[in-house]
């Protein structure tokens, strides 16, 4: 620990931009480690967890103690000093505890207390009690400095409420919401559940390249990048869905994928440029069979973590029990726009009808686009409960099979639950002619610029049998889960505007 006593250290107290809190900190740490002990720990042993020890003696009665020796590990959330006795909480991954400490049994390590802060890792062992008033704590022996803090945590720490603060510094919002950490511990079991559902299904789990030389599989902005040695640009995903085709096309028959597509586009409550995705795909079938996967993957979800399958989310009721509803497309604008559409009407009528109720549209986009955008601006916040929405118009579907009843639609699903959108499915497009022309009719309709994909369509010609595909917003199925309004909410470290010191 030579640094602790170089010119380094010196030069750094002095840093005028530095506050008194942290210097007072710095300097304990200095004289913990001048007294011959380890500010920063490399390792410890602990053997009880604080959910284990409160599951074992929480049962004691006041003034009740148990002489069984424990050892556990945490940060230091709170201290109250009462003359000789002191009293702190601390937590670690599973709850918190109080810690009794009376400086008459424990002599010089009462006194080492007084150099720690709140925030500082420390180690304890020592037995359980309930004091005479009842309150269930650990009877201090021994006391170790793991790590120690040198940054106090911000002003009202506990229940952080800031929005940036929490997003940008979210270490700090998970140390001080419990409620943040639950979300994230929630997620992790989400994601979990996914895979452990799918490959019981059959399903194997493959990585395809999240750096492609053409971005396919969706329509959006990719992030442009340039690899030097090959000197050639490269594009980071916006989605897997044309790679995993061709592990279908190479034999595989259940695939899928759980990982970050990346879209430079804008950011909403709804949208981050790097998100999480599922894609799944299963040859032998259509988007029919996609349908009934995706209400097999949610309630298996709800029902390994919610006990009715109801939950609430921004004030819905929302009942994931089936049958989920099924509307078409049209029948939906009519339902929630109280508009009736058709797509045979001529575009002029179309566009009309969208300028009357206030829908904005690209003029390059023909009756099916318009119709589109109708429902995505006077619908989908409409649909609460778990509702599929099929007979998505060819237009805006260039990778989904053509519908065997009208060829102006495709055998399209998307999901919507509390307003979002959470699958997208369809049956997949094998007519490798067909495919080119969508291809080229998207290339000439799209303001992004990019080229066609001829590997996928030699890959295409080479045969891929029947295939329903399936793509499921991980984070917004989250947001549901989670009752979360934002997709920061739900995201760790959500992109936000470089901080101005």
């Amino acid at each position: 620990m030579k640094l602790w006593k170089s010119n380094k250290l010196k030069d750094l107290l002095k840093n005028k931009a530095m506050s008194s809190d942290v210097i007072s900190r710095y300097k304990k740490a200095k004289q913990i480690i001048e007294s011959g002990k380890d500010a920063f720990v490399s390792k410890y042993d602990c053997k009880n967890t604080v959910g284990e020890v409160i599951e074992l003696y929480s049962h004691l009665k006041p003034g009740e103690s148990k002489q069984e020796s424990i050892s556990i590990c945490g940060r230091i959330i709170a201290i109250r000093k009462h003359g000789k006795l002191t009293f702190a909480d601390i937590r670690d991954q599973t709850g918190d505890i109080q810690l009794y400490l009376d400086k008459k049994r424990i002599g010089d390590i009462y006194d080492f207390f007084d150099l720690l802060d709140i925030g500082d890792w420390i180690s304890i062992e020592g037995y359980p009690i309930r004091t005479a008033r009842g309150e269930f704590s650990i009877m201090v022996d021994k006391v170790a400095l793991l790590t120690k803090s040198l940054r106090p945590l911000p002003e009202k720490w506990h229940g952080l409420k800031d929005k940036e603060v929490r997003y940008r510094y979210r270490y700090l919002d998970l140390i001080s919401n419990p409620k943040v950490k639950e979300t994230f511990t929630k997620r992790s079991k989400i994601i979990n559940l996914i895979r452990q559902f799918l490959i019981s299904e059959g399903f194997m789990e493959f990585e395809t390249p999240m750096l492609q030389s053409i971005p396919g599989g969706a329509t959006a902005k990719p992030f442009k990048t340039h690899h030097d040695t090959l000197d050639m640009d490269l594009f980071l995903r916006i989605a897997p869905e044309l790679y995993l085709k061709r592990l279908i096309i190479g034999g595989y028959e259940k695939v899928f994928e759980l990982n970050r597509n990346f879209r430079n586009e804008g950011i909403s409550y709804r949208h981050n440029p790097e998100f999480t995705m599922l894609e799944v795909y299963q040859a032998f079938v259509d988007y029919r069979e996609m349908m009934n996967l995706t209400q097999k993957i949610i309630l298996y979800i709800m029902d390994n973590l919610v006990e009715d399958k109801k939950i609430s989310y921004l004030e819905n009721e929302i009942d994931i029990n089936p049958p989920w509803r099924e509307m078409t497309v049209l029948n939906s604008i009519e339902k929630f726009a109280g508009v009736k559409l058709s797509f045979e009407m001529t575009r002029n009528k179309v566009s009309k009808i969208a300028d009357e109720i206030g829908v904005n549209f690209d003029e390059k986009l023909g009756v099916g686009g318009i119709i589109n955008r109708i429902f995505e601006k006077k619908v989908e916040n409409k649909i609460i409960q778990p509702t599929f929405i099929t007979d998505y118009p060819k237009e805006v579907s260039p990778l989904a099979r053509e519908h065997s009843k009208n060829p102006n639609l495709t055998e399209r699903f998307e999901l919507f639950i509390g307003g979002i959108e959470i699958a997208n499915a369809f049956s997949e497009l094998t007519d490798p002619l067909d495919q080119r022309i969508r291809f080229e009719q998207q290339l000439c309709t799209e303001e992004i610029e990019t080229e066609m994909d001829e590997d996928f369509i030699r890959a295409l010609e080479y045969g891929m049998p029947p295939t329903g595909g399936l793509g499921i917003g991980v984070d917004r199925l989250v947001m549901i889960m989670t009752d979360s309004a934002s997709i920061r909410d739900v995201i760790l470290f959500p992109h936000m505007r470089s901080k101005k010191e």
